[in-house]
């Protein structure tokens, strides 16, 4: 089951947990009224699981590719890890689906702090367009991620301040209905 917590200030290495003291858990509920999706599911047989092609299928998910996120793999690694730290949103959602390794989604909450989430093999997020958030390896230094788009795939990330998008609009729209 994929792990939540509040995060610390420290600028120290990004691949580290950043836990508060005493630990601020997040709940999946609680990352439900951010608008942020989770599943698990069985990676070890993504290509050709029943749950991943309903998935696919209920939510349009007609594109699809593959990630790995590794220093001998990854073209521009250093360039590719800083860019992804950013902290950023987009116009659609992200889909992302852990088939090996480990990494962090960081998302801001409504009070614009920083909620990590843990993610490993099998674990599936859906980051709802508008929703300010960046992703980091952990300290093991590899991920291999499905990326999944409705229709064709759009790359671009919206660095903050990025508050004038309607994404980002409707988003805050939603956070607000959520919090009556």
């Amino acid at each position: 089951m994929v792990e939540a917590w509040y995060m610390d200030e420290s600028q120290e290495d990004q691949r580290t947990p950043h836990r508060l003291r005493p630990n601020r858990p997040v709940s999946l509920e609680q990352l439900r009224r951010l608008g942020v999706a989770y599943r698990k599911l069985d990676a070890d047989n993504y290509e050709t699981d029943p749950c991943l092609k309903e998935i696919r299928r209920a939510e349009n998910y007609s594109w699809m590719d593959i990630i790995t996120i590794h220093k001998d793999k990854l073209p521009n690694y250093e360039e590719k890890i800083k860019t992804f730290y950013e902290e950023h949103l987009h116009l659609d959602d992200e889909i992302r689906y852990i088939l090996d390794g480990s990494g962090y989604f960081d998302v801001r909450d409504k009070d614009d702090k920083w909620i990590r989430i843990s993610m490993e093999k099998g674990d599936m997020i859906t980051l709802p367009a508008g929703i300010y958030h960046r992703f980091t390896l952990d300290e093991n230094n590899y991920v291999k991620a499905m990326r999944l788009f409705v229709g064709e795939p759009v790359w671009t990330a919206y660095n903050r301040p990025a508050d004038d998008f309607p994404a980002r609009k409707q988003y805050m729209k939603f956070l607000a209905e959520e919090a009556q």
